[in-house]
Parts: C-alpha cells; sequence; structure tokens
C-alpha cells in the first residue's frame, strides 16, 4: 500500500507518521510512505529525524496548492491522509487569507488529484471546532457546522467540499474532527506547550479572559490511532468525531500545568479574551467506538506528565521556535 500523508512534518502529521513507519496500525503496516510537507513555521523536518531514513519513507517538500506536484505524488497512490492545514487561531484573526488559500483551495486541489488518480480512500482529519459552541451535552456527527472563526469556517469548508466529492463523484472519503491535542513535538504557540515551555524557564503564562472556556483534551497518540482505524474501516462519507475524555475550562488547564511544574496563580498573565471566544466544545464519540473500536487509551495525568517530561528534555527543538519572528 501507498500512503500520501500531506502535513506530514507537523505536529499531529509527524506523530502518524512515525507510527506508521513503527508499525503500530496493523492494516498499513509495510506502507510505502510519501510525505508531502511545505515546511512552513508548523513544519519541522526534526519532527521526522528518526524515520526520515527509513527506506519506506519518501519526503517532498512542497504545496498543497500547486497542482502538478500533487497529481504527480497522487499517482498510483492508494491512500491519503490529509493533516495539511494552517490551524491557530488567534492568526486566522489577525489574517484570514493563508487559511482560505491553504485549507480550503489546497484541499479542493488534493481531491481532484485523488479523484483523477483513482485513489482508493481520501480522509480529511478536520476539528470540532466547525461545530461552533455547545451549551451542554456533546456534538454527534450529524450536529449542522456553526464555525465562529476564520480558521474554523475554513476548515468546514474543506469538510463540505470533501462531503460533495463524495456524493457527486463517488470519491472514497472520510471526515474525521478532534477535540484539543496535545502532546509531544506540538509548536509553542498552543497553549499547553506554550505554558509548559513558559513555566519551565519561569515565565508568567497568558490566560484569556475569565478562563471559563471548555475544552475536550486528547493526547496526539489517540488521535492518530483514531485517524488510523477510520482509514481502514470507516464507512465511506461518513464524520467520525475523536475525542480524549477530558473537559477542561481553561482556568482547570491552567492550574494543572501551574501544579506539574511547581508554581502557583501568581504566574498567570490575564489577558482580553479572544474575539469570537467559543464558550464550550464536546464531541460524542459513540460512533467511532461502535463501528470502530476507539477509545482513548491515554489519561490526561499521565499523558500531561509525559508531555511536560519531554518538553523538559528537549529544549534544543522548542527554544528556537520561541525564538523565532513568527512565533506567537
Amino acid at each position: 500500500m501507498r500512503v500520501l500523508v500531506t502535513g506530514g512534518a507537523g505536529f499531529i502529521g509527524s506523530h502518524f507518521v512515525r507510527q506508521l513507519i513503527a508499525g503500530r496500525y496493523p492494516a498499513l503496516r509495510d506502507s510505502q510512505v510519501v510525505v508531502l510537507d511545505k515546511l512552513t513555521y508548523a513544519g519541522n523536518l526534526a519532527n521526522l529525524a528518526g524515520v526520515l531514513d527509513d527506506e519506506r519513507l519518501r519526503f517532498v517538500t512542497g504545496d498543497i496548492c500547486d497542482e502538478r506536484i500533487v497529481a504527480e505524488l497522487m499517482a498510483g497512490t492508494d491512500l491519503v491522509v490529509h493533516l495539511a492545514a494552517e490551524s491557530h487561531v488567534d492568526r486566522s484573526i489577525l489574517g484570514s487569507g493563508e487559511f482560505i488559500r491553504t485549507n480550503v483551495l489546497g484541499t479542493h486541489v488534493l481531491l481532484q488529484a485523488a479523484l483523477e488518480a483513482g485513489v482508493g480512500r481520501f480522509v480529511q482529519v478536520s476539528t470540532d471546532e466547525v461545530y461552533g459552541s455547545i451549551a451542554a451535552g456533546s456534538w454527534t456527527e450529524d450536529r449542522p457546522l456553526e464555525p465562529n472563526s476564520p480558521y474554523s469556517a475554513s476548515k468546514a469548508s474543506a469538510d463540505l467540499l470533501v462531503r460533495a466529492y463524495h456524493r457527486t463523484h463517488g470519491l472514497n472519503a472520510c471526515v474525521t474532527r478532534c477535540s484539543n491535542n496535545y502532546g509531544p513535538y506540538q509548536h509553542p504557540e498552543k497553549v499547553v506547550p506554550l505554558f509548559l515551555t513558559n513555566l519551565i524557564d519561569g515565565s508568567k503564562v497568558p490566560l484569556y479572559g475569565d478562563g471559563h472556556n471548555v475544552r475536550d483534551w486528547l493526547h496526539v497518540d489517540d488521535h492518530c490511532r483514531g485517524i488510523a482505524l477510520v482509514a481502514e474501516r470507516g464507512r465511506a462519507g461518513e464524520v467520525y468525531n475523536i475525542g480524549g475524555g477530558t473537559e477542561l475550562s481553561n482556568r482547570a488547564l491552567t492550574e494543572t500545568l501551574l501544579s506539574i511544574t511547581g508554581h502557583d496563580f501568581g504566574m498567570v498573565r490575564h489577558v482580553p479574551d479572544r474575539k469570537g471566544h467559543d464558550a464550550r466544545y464536546s464531541v460524542d464519540i459513540t460512533k467511532i467506538s461502535r463501528e470502530l473500536g476507539y477509545a482513548p487509551r491515554i489519561g490526561f495525568a499521565a499523558g500531561i506528565a509525559e508531555t511536560l517530561d519531554w518538553y523538559r528534555a528537549n529544549r534544543s527543538w522548542w527554544a528556537p521556535l520561541k525564538a523565532a519572528p513568527t512565533a506567537a
């Protein structure tokens, strides 16, 4: 089998590739893997250092909006796992053009090339943010899409393109929608690594508003295992939520990170709330659990402790990213 992974040098994509090469996904074992990544600020070859020399892996630096290179790589591909995306909400608020280009137009280029090449399966990796905000209960996959940020709107648009290519052209495609990820190799613009690396260095952490916004937390390893299950056995045309089962307010998350790094709330710097900040996300994972046997395996306490250990041990990876002008 030949697998094309877009965005495979990013946080989630590189984890998926490392696990795939390591044989952790039985249905994909011994696959030939092609990674297509533009290597923007969020892509990093160091994320693939342990597998770059593997004979089953080919790395290509390129843009998913480039029709020529996408068509070339799509030929002979059996499975596409599409993770390439602009993904930071704050950046999308400051300027949404690149989000529309990459997340919408790039997805269209991939879908059309996959259709023309006769690809066997296309998995679009999306986000729970496309649903908007939910006051109580949890979203099921048939929930109407009500995105509230330019980022989530661009991902919702891409999801709808995937649906259209399945319904109109018969492309064998699925969509996954995950909750907030955390784990090793996550760029320090995101809240968990930003807070952990700040606290490791004895710097204060910025907490939005009153900190009452609630998110569900999912370890990247559980997320990637869910993606692999959908790639193997997901029903064509279906959407699958992937969650971690740990809902925390941002304040509670902050308190946890302060506690495990040996700090108190005096290390918090309150900042104005984000524009259009969704109050709560929560995904119902009944569908993927019943159909594909998915359940999160990594508890938040253990997962966050291991994540802290990784950032403590890998300053040489994250310090340059925080020092770069593009780092938030």
